[in-house]
Formats: C-alpha cells, structure tokens, sequence
C-alpha cells in the first residue's frame, strides 16, 4: 500500500515544536506530468545499461509500498526534526 500522510515535527532550539503534516495523494496528483517524465527518463536509462525496465519499475513499487511506517528521528544539539510516514 501506498504511504498516505507525512508527519514532520521539527523542534526549536528553545523547545517548541512545529508540526505539519502533507498528504501524499494529492502531491502526486500536482506533481504527475513530472513523475510520468521521471518514469520515461528511468526506463531509457535501464534500457542504455541493460536493465529489465519492468523489473525496476516492480522494485521501485515494492520501495514505495514498503515506506509505511518509516519513522527518521535526527537530533544536533538542542534542535530535533522528526519524519514519520504513515
């Protein structure tokens, strides 16, 4: 399944955070020509260096399918920033 939501949460050095979350349906909706020309430049890429496209293209879903529930936690110093995808 496709991961839906994004939650950001960056902490300030004096401790507040700021939260935002993006749907992802509709970034890929506004950004589509440009991921359907990112797909066409990919597959003549896999065809230059010998690479079955279909077997890319599967891997590449299998990715995205599989980033539900990522979760990316970096802190420096006093300022956090955390990124879950759900």
């Amino acid at each position: 399944m496709m991961p839906q939501l994004v939650t950001v949460r960056v902490t300030n050095p004096d401790g507040r955070p700021i939260r935002f979350w993006v749907p992802i349906i509709p970034v890929v909706l506004v950004f589509s020509p440009i991921l359907v020309l990112a797909v066409l430049v990919a597959a003549v890429a896999c065809l230059a260096y010998r690479i079955s496209v279909l077997r890319a293209l599967v891997s590449g879903w299998r990715f995205i399918s599989a980033l539900p529930g990522t979760r990316v936690d970096l802190k420096e110093g006093h300022t956090a920033f955390l990124v879950i995808i759900r």
